[in-house]
Protein backbone atom coordinates (compact mmCIF):
# COMPACT_ATOMS: atom_id res chain seq x y z
CA UNK A 1 0.00 0.00 0.00
CA UNK A 2 1.35 3.45 -1.37
CA UNK A 3 2.04 6.15 1.42
CA UNK A 4 -0.76 8.17 -0.70
CA UNK A 5 -3.30 5.24 -0.11
CA UNK A 6 -2.82 4.92 2.88
CA UNK A 7 -3.06 8.69 3.74
CA UNK A 8 -6.57 8.80 2.03
CA UNK A 9 -7.83 5.70 3.35
CA UNK A 10 -7.09 8.19 6.56
CA UNK A 11 -8.67 11.18 5.97
CA UNK A 12 -11.99 8.87 5.08
CA UNK A 13 -11.57 6.88 8.28
CA UNK A 14 -11.29 10.43 10.66
CA UNK A 15 -14.10 11.64 8.66
CA UNK A 16 -16.01 8.39 9.93
CA UNK A 17 -15.02 8.83 13.06
CA UNK A 18 -15.93 12.49 13.66
CA UNK A 19 -19.41 11.08 13.16
CA UNK A 20 -18.95 9.21 16.56
CA UNK A 21 -17.86 11.68 18.05
CA UNK A 22 -14.01 10.82 18.02
CA UNK A 23 -11.34 12.96 17.31
CA UNK A 24 -8.78 10.30 15.39
CA UNK A 25 -5.58 12.82 15.76
CA UNK A 26 -5.92 12.74 19.65
CA UNK A 27 -6.38 8.94 19.85
CA UNK A 28 -3.15 9.27 17.57
CA UNK A 29 -1.47 11.22 20.17
CA UNK A 30 -2.12 9.38 23.04
CA UNK A 31 -1.25 5.99 21.42
CA UNK A 32 2.27 7.59 20.51
CA UNK A 33 2.80 8.39 24.52
CA UNK A 34 2.15 4.59 25.39
CA UNK A 35 5.43 2.24 26.52
CA UNK A 36 5.58 -0.92 25.92
CA UNK A 37 7.98 -3.21 28.34
CA UNK A 38 9.39 -5.40 25.25
CA UNK A 39 10.57 -9.05 27.13
CA UNK A 40 14.28 -10.06 26.35
CA UNK A 41 13.36 -13.59 26.73
CA UNK A 42 11.35 -14.28 23.56
CA UNK A 43 14.32 -13.98 21.58
CA UNK A 44 16.15 -16.61 22.91
CA UNK A 45 13.38 -19.43 25.12
CA UNK A 46 14.14 -17.97 28.61
CA UNK A 47 17.67 -19.40 28.38
CA UNK A 48 19.93 -16.32 29.01
CA UNK A 49 23.58 -16.66 29.16
CA UNK A 50 24.01 -18.11 32.53
CA UNK A 51 24.49 -21.51 30.69
CA UNK A 52 22.68 -23.11 34.00
CA UNK A 53 21.18 -26.22 32.44
CA UNK A 54 17.64 -26.82 31.54
CA UNK A 55 14.50 -24.78 32.42
CA UNK A 56 12.52 -25.69 35.30
CA UNK A 57 10.58 -23.84 37.83
CA UNK A 58 7.56 -24.11 35.88
CA UNK A 59 8.92 -22.32 32.60
CA UNK A 60 8.62 -24.31 29.54
CA UNK A 61 9.70 -22.87 25.99
CA UNK A 62 7.97 -25.42 23.02
CA UNK A 63 9.48 -25.63 19.33
CA UNK A 64 12.46 -25.17 17.83
CA UNK A 65 12.46 -22.74 15.10
CA UNK A 66 16.46 -22.34 14.36
CA UNK A 67 18.26 -19.01 14.69
CA UNK A 68 17.65 -18.36 18.50
CA UNK A 69 20.03 -15.86 20.26
CA UNK A 70 23.00 -17.28 21.54
CA UNK A 71 25.19 -14.21 23.01
CA UNK A 72 24.37 -10.94 23.90
CA UNK A 73 25.22 -9.29 20.84
CA UNK A 74 23.02 -11.29 18.71
CA UNK A 75 20.02 -10.86 20.73
CA UNK A 76 20.70 -6.94 21.18
CA UNK A 77 20.99 -7.57 17.47
CA UNK A 78 17.36 -9.18 17.28
CA UNK A 79 15.44 -6.16 19.64
CA UNK A 80 17.27 -3.49 17.00
CA UNK A 81 15.04 -5.27 14.04
CA UNK A 82 11.99 -6.06 16.14
CA UNK A 83 12.25 -1.93 17.65
CA UNK A 84 12.46 -0.87 14.73
CA UNK A 85 9.34 -2.72 13.51
CA UNK A 86 7.20 -1.65 16.30
CA UNK A 87 5.57 2.23 16.29
CA UNK A 88 6.43 4.51 19.05
CA UNK A 89 9.27 4.30 21.59
CA UNK A 90 9.21 1.60 23.93
CA UNK A 91 11.12 -0.39 26.75
CA UNK A 92 13.16 -3.49 27.69
CA UNK A 93 12.66 -6.27 30.27
CA UNK A 94 15.49 -7.79 30.96
CA UNK A 95 16.12 -10.63 33.66
CA UNK A 96 19.05 -11.55 35.71
CA UNK A 97 20.25 -14.01 33.59
CA UNK A 98 20.98 -12.20 30.89
CA UNK A 99 23.76 -10.94 33.01
CA UNK A 100 27.02 -10.12 30.70
CA UNK A 101 30.16 -11.76 33.15
CA UNK A 102 32.37 -12.08 30.66
CA UNK A 103 32.88 -15.42 31.00
CA UNK A 104 33.11 -15.68 34.78
CA UNK A 105 30.56 -17.71 36.81
CA UNK A 106 28.79 -15.37 39.25
CA UNK A 107 26.46 -16.70 41.48
CA UNK A 108 23.10 -15.03 41.31
CA UNK A 109 23.13 -13.30 45.17
CA UNK A 110 26.47 -11.71 43.64
CA UNK A 111 25.38 -10.05 40.59
CA UNK A 112 26.13 -6.27 40.56
CA UNK A 113 25.37 -2.87 38.30
CA UNK A 114 28.52 -3.34 35.97
CA UNK A 115 27.37 -7.07 34.83
CA UNK A 116 24.47 -5.07 32.80
CA UNK A 117 26.35 -2.08 31.95
CA UNK A 118 26.27 -3.37 28.37
CA UNK A 119 22.32 -3.51 28.18
CA UNK A 120 22.02 0.25 30.11
CA UNK A 121 24.65 1.46 27.32
CA UNK A 122 22.30 -0.10 24.42
CA UNK A 123 19.54 1.33 25.84
CA UNK A 124 20.65 4.68 26.73
CA UNK A 125 22.09 5.05 22.67
CA UNK A 126 18.65 4.16 21.36
CA UNK A 127 16.45 6.18 24.49
CA UNK A 128 14.81 3.14 25.93
CA UNK A 129 14.17 2.02 29.57
CA UNK A 130 15.08 -1.17 31.25
CA UNK A 131 12.85 -3.47 33.43
CA UNK A 132 14.61 -6.17 35.06
CA UNK A 133 13.12 -9.28 37.18
CA UNK A 134 15.05 -11.72 39.41
CA UNK A 135 15.55 -15.00 38.23
CA UNK A 136 14.32 -17.25 40.76
CA UNK A 137 14.22 -20.61 38.45
CA UNK A 138 16.71 -22.74 36.59
CA UNK A 139 19.53 -22.95 39.36
CA UNK A 140 20.24 -25.72 42.20
CA UNK A 141 19.18 -23.33 44.85
CA UNK A 142 15.19 -23.77 43.25
CA UNK A 143 15.67 -27.44 43.04
CA UNK A 144 13.63 -28.11 45.91
CA UNK A 145 10.42 -25.98 44.10
CA UNK A 146 11.07 -23.37 46.76
CA UNK A 147 12.70 -20.18 46.87
CA UNK A 148 11.32 -17.24 48.87
CA UNK A 149 9.37 -19.53 51.06
CA UNK A 150 11.61 -22.56 51.51
CA UNK A 151 11.69 -23.52 54.86
CA UNK A 152 15.76 -24.07 54.35
CA UNK A 153 17.05 -20.87 55.78
CA UNK A 154 20.35 -20.87 53.71
CA UNK A 155 18.16 -21.34 50.55
CA UNK A 156 15.74 -18.97 51.42
CA UNK A 157 18.44 -16.05 52.27
CA UNK A 158 20.57 -16.83 49.10
CA UNK A 159 17.28 -15.59 47.36
CA UNK A 160 16.74 -12.96 49.70
CA UNK A 161 20.09 -11.25 48.85
CA UNK A 162 19.44 -12.20 44.71
CA UNK A 163 15.93 -9.83 44.72
CA UNK A 164 17.81 -7.45 47.07
CA UNK A 165 20.69 -7.20 44.24
CA UNK A 166 18.34 -7.35 41.59
CA UNK A 167 16.39 -3.84 43.37
CA UNK A 168 20.17 -2.00 43.58
CA UNK A 169 20.87 -3.48 40.00
CA UNK A 170 17.56 -1.70 38.36
CA UNK A 171 18.05 1.54 40.84
CA UNK A 172 21.64 1.72 38.73
CA UNK A 173 19.54 1.12 35.05
CA UNK A 174 16.82 3.72 36.29
CA UNK A 175 19.52 6.40 37.51
CA UNK A 176 21.40 6.14 34.03
CA UNK A 177 18.38 6.16 31.70
CA UNK A 178 16.26 8.94 33.68
CA UNK A 179 13.65 6.50 33.91
CA UNK A 180 11.82 4.33 37.09
CA UNK A 181 12.63 0.49 36.96
CA UNK A 182 9.95 -1.67 37.33
CA UNK A 183 11.53 -4.50 39.38
CA UNK A 184 8.81 -7.74 39.14
CA UNK A 185 9.40 -10.69 41.54
CA UNK A 186 7.89 -13.83 40.41
CA UNK A 187 8.75 -17.44 41.92
CA UNK A 188 7.76 -21.12 40.97
CA UNK A 189 7.36 -21.62 45.06
CA UNK A 190 4.48 -24.57 45.17
CA UNK A 191 3.40 -28.16 45.41
CA UNK A 192 2.32 -30.87 42.61
CA UNK A 193 0.40 -32.35 44.96
CA UNK A 194 -1.73 -31.80 48.07
CA UNK A 195 -0.05 -29.59 50.31
CA UNK A 196 -0.76 -30.34 53.98
CA UNK A 197 0.71 -27.33 55.37
CA UNK A 198 0.00 -23.72 52.63
CA UNK A 199 0.20 -21.19 55.85
CA UNK A 200 4.02 -21.94 56.70
CA UNK A 201 5.45 -20.96 53.25
CA UNK A 202 2.95 -17.98 52.63
CA UNK A 203 4.43 -16.32 56.12
CA UNK A 204 8.49 -17.25 55.26
CA UNK A 205 7.44 -15.68 51.64
CA UNK A 206 5.70 -12.72 53.41
CA UNK A 207 9.45 -12.49 55.89
CA UNK A 208 11.42 -12.73 52.94
CA UNK A 209 9.37 -9.68 50.63
CA UNK A 210 9.37 -7.83 53.75
CA UNK A 211 13.06 -8.28 54.03
CA UNK A 212 13.52 -7.61 50.39
CA UNK A 213 12.33 -4.30 50.62
CA UNK A 214 13.36 -3.38 53.77
CA UNK A 215 15.79 -1.10 51.68
CA UNK A 216 14.84 1.74 51.14
CA UNK A 217 14.90 2.96 47.06
CA UNK A 218 13.53 6.13 45.35
CA UNK A 219 10.16 5.29 43.51
CA UNK A 220 12.05 7.78 41.00
CA UNK A 221 14.60 4.86 40.52
CA UNK A 222 12.51 1.02 41.02
CA UNK A 223 9.25 0.41 40.92
CA UNK A 224 8.57 -2.63 43.18
CA UNK A 225 5.80 -5.35 41.64
CA UNK A 226 4.93 -8.98 42.76
CA UNK A 227 2.94 -11.36 40.75
CA UNK A 228 0.87 -14.29 41.53
CA UNK A 229 0.01 -16.91 39.47
CA UNK A 230 -3.04 -20.25 39.40
CA UNK A 231 -0.76 -22.87 38.52
CA UNK A 232 2.23 -24.39 37.10
CA UNK A 233 4.18 -27.14 35.79
CA UNK A 234 5.36 -28.67 39.19
CA UNK A 235 2.85 -26.62 41.31
CA UNK A 236 -0.57 -28.13 39.98
CA UNK A 237 -1.90 -28.26 43.38
CA UNK A 238 -0.51 -25.08 45.68
CA UNK A 239 1.12 -21.53 44.41
CA UNK A 240 2.85 -20.26 47.35
CA UNK A 241 2.59 -16.88 45.99
CA UNK A 242 -1.51 -16.82 44.60
CA UNK A 243 -3.01 -13.85 43.26
CA UNK A 244 -5.07 -13.52 46.78
CA UNK A 245 -1.57 -13.34 48.67
CA UNK A 246 0.21 -10.37 46.47
CA UNK A 247 -2.89 -8.74 46.39
CA UNK A 248 -3.12 -9.01 49.98
CA UNK A 249 0.73 -7.73 50.43
CA UNK A 250 0.80 -4.95 47.61
CA UNK A 251 -2.17 -3.71 49.51
CA UNK A 252 -0.74 -4.04 53.19
CA UNK A 253 2.66 -2.54 51.54
CA UNK A 254 1.77 0.00 48.98
CA UNK A 255 3.52 -1.92 45.81
CA UNK A 256 2.29 -2.51 42.32
CA UNK A 257 0.36 -5.96 41.62
CA UNK A 258 1.31 -7.80 38.82
CA UNK A 259 -1.58 -8.93 36.55
CA UNK A 260 -0.41 -11.45 34.10
CA UNK A 261 -3.30 -12.68 31.75
CA UNK A 262 -1.50 -16.23 31.48
CA UNK A 263 -2.21 -16.86 35.25
CA UNK A 264 -5.77 -17.05 36.30
CA UNK A 265 -8.34 -19.62 35.06
CA UNK A 266 -9.79 -19.56 31.87
CA UNK A 267 -13.00 -18.23 33.18
CA UNK A 268 -11.96 -15.07 34.91
CA UNK A 269 -11.43 -12.12 32.99
CA UNK A 270 -8.24 -10.27 33.54
CA UNK A 271 -10.22 -6.65 32.70
CA UNK A 272 -12.47 -7.04 35.06
CA UNK A 273 -9.77 -7.65 38.17
CA UNK A 274 -7.73 -4.25 36.72
CA UNK A 275 -10.99 -1.65 37.80
CA UNK A 276 -10.96 -3.90 41.25
CA UNK A 277 -7.47 -3.68 42.38
CA UNK A 278 -6.77 -0.04 40.92
CA UNK A 279 -9.67 0.86 43.06
CA UNK A 280 -7.22 0.20 46.34
CA UNK A 281 -3.54 0.65 44.57
CA UNK A 282 -2.08 3.23 42.98
CA UNK A 283 -0.60 1.95 40.70
CA UNK A 284 -0.38 -1.97 38.83
CA UNK A 285 1.41 -3.70 36.18
CA UNK A 286 0.24 -5.68 33.14
CA UNK A 287 1.89 -9.06 31.74
CA UNK A 288 -0.09 -9.21 28.78
CA UNK A 289 0.38 -12.38 27.45
CA UNK A 290 -2.26 -15.28 25.73
CA UNK A 291 -2.86 -18.47 27.54
CA UNK A 292 -4.15 -21.21 25.53
CA UNK A 293 -6.02 -23.85 27.92
CA UNK A 294 -2.98 -23.61 30.10
CA UNK A 295 -0.61 -20.74 31.01
CA UNK A 296 1.31 -21.43 27.98
CA UNK A 297 2.49 -17.79 26.73
CA UNK A 298 1.45 -17.71 23.03
CA UNK A 299 2.29 -14.57 21.31
CA UNK A 300 -0.29 -11.95 21.76
CA UNK A 301 -2.95 -11.22 19.06
CA UNK A 302 -5.51 -9.17 18.66
CA UNK A 303 -8.07 -11.22 20.97
CA UNK A 304 -11.11 -10.12 22.71
CA UNK A 305 -8.84 -10.41 25.84
CA UNK A 306 -6.66 -7.77 25.04
CA UNK A 307 -9.06 -5.75 23.47
CA UNK A 308 -10.72 -5.43 26.65
CA UNK A 309 -7.37 -4.83 28.75
CA UNK A 310 -7.11 -2.24 26.60
CA UNK A 311 -10.49 -0.68 27.28
CA UNK A 312 -10.44 -1.36 31.08
CA UNK A 313 -7.30 0.85 30.63
CA UNK A 314 -8.55 3.35 28.58
CA UNK A 315 -11.99 4.06 29.55
CA UNK A 316 -11.34 4.69 33.06
CA UNK A 317 -8.13 6.72 31.99
CA UNK A 318 -5.78 4.26 33.86
CA UNK A 319 -3.09 5.29 31.58
CA UNK A 320 -0.92 7.14 33.94
CA UNK A 321 -1.48 4.13 36.36
CA UNK A 322 -0.95 1.13 34.54
CA UNK A 323 2.62 -0.19 33.57
CA UNK A 324 2.17 -2.56 30.31
CA UNK A 325 4.91 -5.46 29.57
CA UNK A 326 4.43 -8.17 27.13
CA UNK A 327 5.19 -11.76 28.62
CA UNK A 328 5.75 -14.76 26.10
CA UNK A 329 7.96 -17.50 24.42
CA UNK A 330 7.17 -19.20 21.65
CA UNK A 331 10.40 -21.33 19.71
CA UNK A 332 8.26 -22.55 17.53
CA UNK A 333 8.24 -19.78 15.31
CA UNK A 334 10.50 -16.57 14.13
CA UNK A 335 11.46 -14.80 17.38
CA UNK A 336 11.53 -11.82 16.29
CA UNK A 337 8.68 -11.90 14.43
CA UNK A 338 6.64 -13.21 17.38
CA UNK A 339 7.99 -9.60 19.34
CA UNK A 340 6.58 -7.60 16.13
CA UNK A 341 2.97 -9.21 16.01
CA UNK A 342 3.00 -9.68 20.16
CA UNK A 343 3.85 -5.78 20.15
CA UNK A 344 1.81 -4.26 17.84
CA UNK A 345 -0.91 -6.43 18.24
CA UNK A 346 -1.66 -4.75 21.76
CA UNK A 347 -0.86 -1.30 20.29
CA UNK A 348 -3.74 -2.08 18.05
CA UNK A 349 -6.12 -2.77 21.37
CA UNK A 350 -4.56 0.42 22.74
CA UNK A 351 -5.78 2.46 19.50
CA UNK A 352 -8.93 1.01 19.56
CA UNK A 353 -9.97 1.42 22.75
CA UNK A 354 -8.78 5.27 22.32
CA UNK A 355 -11.20 4.94 19.01
CA UNK A 356 -13.85 4.52 21.15
CA UNK A 357 -16.55 7.32 22.23
CA UNK A 358 -15.65 6.33 25.85
CA UNK A 359 -18.06 8.86 27.36
CA UNK A 360 -20.97 8.20 25.61
CA UNK A 361 -20.97 4.73 26.31
CA UNK A 362 -20.83 5.43 29.78
CA UNK A 363 -23.55 8.34 29.57
CA UNK A 364 -25.85 6.06 28.05
CA UNK A 365 -25.02 3.13 30.78
CA UNK A 366 -26.15 5.61 33.61
CA UNK A 367 -29.48 7.00 31.82
CA UNK A 368 -29.83 3.07 31.84
CA UNK A 369 -30.20 2.34 28.11
CA UNK A 370 -28.55 -0.34 27.63
CA UNK A 371 -30.04 -1.30 24.70
CA UNK A 372 -28.62 1.88 22.75
CA UNK A 373 -25.01 1.21 24.84
CA UNK A 374 -25.12 -2.41 22.93
CA UNK A 375 -25.93 -1.17 19.97
CA UNK A 376 -23.23 1.61 19.92
CA UNK A 377 -20.51 -1.20 20.97
CA UNK A 378 -21.34 -3.10 17.73
CA UNK A 379 -21.42 -0.32 15.49
CA UNK A 380 -17.46 0.27 16.79
CA UNK A 381 -16.99 -3.02 15.69
CA UNK A 382 -17.49 -1.73 11.82
CA UNK A 383 -15.33 1.10 11.88
CA UNK A 384 -11.85 1.56 10.19
CA UNK A 385 -9.85 1.29 12.17
CA UNK A 386 -7.51 -0.39 10.22
CA UNK A 387 -6.74 2.63 8.54
CA UNK A 388 -5.83 4.76 11.17
CA UNK A 389 -3.73 1.92 12.43
CA UNK A 390 -1.86 2.49 9.00
CA UNK A 391 -1.23 5.83 9.14
CA UNK A 392 0.20 5.51 12.60
CA UNK A 393 2.54 3.16 11.05
CA UNK A 394 2.90 5.62 8.30
CA UNK A 395 3.96 8.59 10.31
CA UNK A 396 6.07 6.49 12.84
CA UNK A 397 8.02 5.06 9.79
CA UNK A 398 7.45 1.47 9.96
CA UNK A 399 5.60 -0.92 7.18
CA UNK A 400 1.98 -1.06 7.46
CA UNK A 401 0.07 -4.31 7.42
CA UNK A 402 2.39 -7.62 7.09
CA UNK A 403 4.84 -5.34 5.08
CA UNK A 404 7.82 -5.65 8.13
CA UNK A 405 7.26 -9.53 7.52
CA UNK A 406 10.15 -8.97 4.53
CA UNK A 407 12.67 -7.65 6.74
CA UNK A 408 12.33 -10.14 9.09
CA UNK A 409 12.23 -12.81 6.16
CA UNK A 410 15.78 -11.00 4.66
CA UNK A 411 17.01 -10.80 8.30
CA UNK A 412 16.67 -14.66 8.50
CA UNK A 413 18.37 -15.71 5.58
CA UNK A 414 20.87 -13.27 6.07
CA UNK A 415 22.02 -13.78 9.97
CA UNK A 416 19.39 -16.63 11.86
CA UNK A 417 20.49 -19.18 9.35
CA UNK A 418 23.96 -18.63 9.24
CA UNK A 419 23.34 -19.40 13.43
CA UNK A 420 21.79 -22.94 12.66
Amino acid sequence: MTPKTIERNYRAARDRYAEFGVDTDRALRQLSAIRLSVHCWQGDDVGGFERSGALDGGIQATGNYPGKAGTPDELRSDLDLAFSLIPGRHRLNLHSIYAETGGKKIPRDELEPEHFEGWMSWAGRRKLGLDFNGTFFSHPMAASGFTLSSRDESVRRFWVRHARGCRRIAAAMGRKLGSPSVVNIWIPDGSKDISADRRTPREILRKSLDEVFGERISPKLVLDAVEGKLFGIGSESYVVGSHDFYLGYAVANRKLLCLDSGHFHPTESVPDKISAVLSVLDEILLHVSRGVRWDSDHVVILSDEMRGIAEEVIWNGYLDRVHIGLDYFDASINRVAAWVIGARSALLAFLIALLAPAQKLRELEIAGDNTSRLALMEALKGLPFGAVWDYRCLAAGVPAGDGWMRQVKDYERRVLAARA
